[in-house]
């Protein structure tokens, strides 16, 4: 819980530094990059042990993330000294989310019964956004116990437009009646 609060306070400092210095794009290409860098097991291991001095993480670090942005280096030079790489994933993924929504971007987990074409995702975003008045990027998934239909969680609401939903709900409700 306290790596989500840290990585939160992070991510909210690159982006306002972002905003500031009109480098949203950058940051977010640069973030992924370190995000990918640290998931590496090797290197991981190699920027957390405590054996290993500063200056050779810090050569290890820009040698593998070339071109980055100078204070992008700087954090993830902060972070490995202070052993907390670890948690670029969540400063990279906590950064999107408020790039998305700087830009009036809303992101939709979509579960569908069976696996939808391009068009089909591209006219659902349509869709959704229209309900939510934002645009909408699709995360799907495929779960075939719905039976038909979809279940979209777009920020704090739940869309339930599944058959096997409908079905739950016909059944409570001649429950009901039988009695």
């Amino acid at each position: 819980m306290a790596r989500r609060v840290y990585a939160r306070r992070y991510s909210q400092a690159v982006f306002e530094i972002a905003l500031e210095t009109k480098e949203l794009d950058r940051w977010q290409s640069d973030l992924r990059k370190m995000a990918s860098l640290a998931e590496e097991a090797a290197v991981t291991a190699f920027l957390e042990s405590p054996k290993i001095h500063f200056n050779d993480k810090a050569r290890l670090l820009s040698e593998q993330l070339p071109g980055i942005n100078p204070l992008a280096l700087n954090l993830v030079y902060l972070l490995a000294d202070r052993g907390r790489l670890a948690m670029i994933g969540d400063i990279a993924d906590d950064y999107q989310r408020l790039l998305d929504n700087y830009r009036g971007i809303a992101p939709a987990e979509v579960v569908t019964a069976i696996p939808l074409d391009e068009e089909d995702k591209l006219k659902l975003a349509e869709h959704l956004g229209a309900v939510v008045g934002r645009k909408v990027t699709l995360k799907t998934e495929v779960d075939s116990r719905l039976i038909g239909g979809i279940i979209a969680r777009i920020g704090g609401k739940l869309l339930d437009g599944s058959t096997r939903s409908q079905l739950e709900a016909l059944k409570k409700e001649l429950g009901k009646t039988v009695r």
